[in-house]
């Protein structure tokens, strides 16, 4: 892992993308980018939870707490409130007598199980630190509904969804976390927030907007600087182009030339019932533009999911997913079928397991209440990464903001507002800034991540359950963390005890 040592406990390993949960795609329609509607709970070597039973395997138990709409206002309907859910785990505490320290997970754009699920780290260090887990569901997500509950409601229009935002989430963690140590006598147990992507980057402004509540944040694949003029729009296709590249050559010009090959068949009597048949497409509506928007989901989530060990984060994939869709599409006995080859591949992201007799391109479904994101995307959150370059995997395309602000103000009546996240949280000039102003903050970014860039990893790998196959510059990724994070809280302890005396 490469990292910059900063004054101020800052680890810099600054990788700056993300993926909205739409494009605009070079094969002209809107398609998902994060999450993808097949999508599963991790299933690793933890029980898999669901629907609140969680409390019956002891891995943690699901509460609520009644959080206020609007923080930033006080007009009568501001003070409307909500059940926010959060997963606690008190098994290694070492309780407020001895202060021990309290880990939060900042939640994302979905399910909060779903995310407890796949952050193994902090349940694995928990006991060395004796630390209490709290994970926190994300307003507008999974169960922690405003409006009654009712998503229905509360996703009607641009009136009810106007309380979903960034900084209405860094509040509730605020105003939840408080209150929790106020219930647990535990005012002076030091918080340490974690996160992964859109949760990361809430951990890291959680920490810059409230260093009084939390002491360190660990903040893994956080694109917090992939913003207009800040990063390319070009660097997140640029980085899958190598990863598939990197692997083999004609793996990369296979798939290069496939888009032209795909929109050439369909033009042909009968091509869309031949491409449906090769890419083993369910007996329901298609165009070219649909099956390509497929294959490049899951390009863009392979790469982003190339993890060396066997995983189930997104769906279930093979250790090191990318080196093994080149493998299916060099495989010779395929000779020149690039759609067999193609097929071969993508069958290794939406079929790995197996279970699966044919592909529905249509499939809108979200069983982990993510839709939310369309909203974060068309007003806070642009994030651009659409753009392609000649060189890239995916057809040459300019990027253009526009095209962002026709896809939204039709669908929510709203404009988007691209300058408004480094306004309020920074990111020009971000190592500067930090030097100055941050601290205890850790960066950590894999360099085959879309969102890079610690020198291998792949997405917020680093908060995964370990297993025995890691490699050992993950190992050492754990440990160095661990290690800070353990600075924080030692450093913590001795101002505390200053302060008493």
């Amino acid at each position: 892992m490469s990292t910059t040592q900063l004054p101020l406990n800052i680890v810099l390993c600054l990788s700056l993308i993300f993926r909205c949960s739409f494009a605009v795609s070079p094969f002209g329609n809107i398609i998902p980018r994060f999450p993808s509607p097949l999508i599963h709970p991790e299933n690793s070597q933890q029980p898999s939870l669901s629907n609140d039973q969680s409390s019956n395997n002891g891995l943690y138990e699901s509460r609520y707490f009644t959080q206020t709409l609007d923080h930033f206002s006080f007009r009568p309907e501001s003070y409307q409130t909500f059940q926010q859910r959060y997963l606690i785990n008190s098994t290694f505490w070492g309780g407020p007598r001895r202060n021990a320290p309290i880990f939060v997970y900042t939640g994302n754009e979905g399910n909060i199980e779903w995310f407890a699920q796949n952050t193994g780290f902090m349940f694995e260090t928990a006991p060395r630190f004796n630390a209490l887990l709290v994970f926190i569901e994300h307003r507008y997500y999974g169960k922690s509904i405003p409006f009654g509950g009712n998503k229905e409601v509360a996703s009607s229009n641009a009136s009810t969804l106007g309380y979903l935002s960034s900084t209405q989430a860094l509040a509730d963690y605020a105003m939840l976390i408080t209150d929790l140590k106020k219930n647990l006598t535990a005012e002076h147990s030091p918080v340490v927030v974690f996160g992964g992507s859109y949760g990361g980057m809430l951990a890291a402004w959680f920490r810059l907007k409230y260093p009084h509540i939390a002491v360190g944040a660990l903040s893994s694949s956080s694109p917090i600087l992939n913003f207009l003029n800040i990063t390319s729009p070009y660097s997140f296709n640029d980085i899958i182009t190598q990863d598939f590249r990197s692997e083999s050559e004609n793996c990369y010009e296979v798939i290069k030339r496939s888009w032209q090959k795909i929109d050439d068949t369909a033009k042909q009597q009968g091509g869309l019932e031949m491409l449906r048949k090769s890419f083993r497409l369910c007996k329901n509506s298609m165009d070219a533009g649909n099956l390509k928007g497929w294959l490049e989901t899951a390009l863009v989530y392979t790469a982003m999911t190339d993890y060396p060990t066997p995983s189930n984060f997104l769906n279930p994939l093979p250790a090191y997913p990318v080196k093994q869709m080149c493998k299916v599409i060099d495989d010779p006995s395929k000779g020149d079928d690039d759609f067999a080859k193609l097929y071969g591949a993508a069958n290794i992201y939406y079929n790995y397991s197996g279970g699966v007799s044919c592909f529905d391109l249509m499939d809108d479904s979200d069983p982990h209440g993510l839709g939310g994101w369309a909203w974060q995307a068309c007003t806070e959150m642009i994030l651009p990464t659409e753009g392609n370059r000649e060189t890239s995997i995916f057809p040459a395309q300019k990027y253009d903001y526009n095209d962002t602000v026709a896809y939204c103000a039709p669908r929510f009546d709203v404009v988007p507002r691209p300058t408004w996240i480094p306004t309020e949280f920074g990111g020009h000039n971000i190592r500067r800034t930090l030097k100055r102003f941050g601290g205890n903050i850790i960066f950590f970014n894999g360099l085959r991540d879309p969102w890079s860039v610690a020198e291998k990893g792949a997405h917020h790998v680093d908060l995964r359950y370990s297993t025995s196959e890691d490699p050992e510059w993950l190992q050492d990724v754990r440990k160095k963390e661990i290690e800070i994070i353990s600075g924080w809280i030692s450093q913590y302890y001795l101002d505390l005890t200053k302060s008493f005396t």
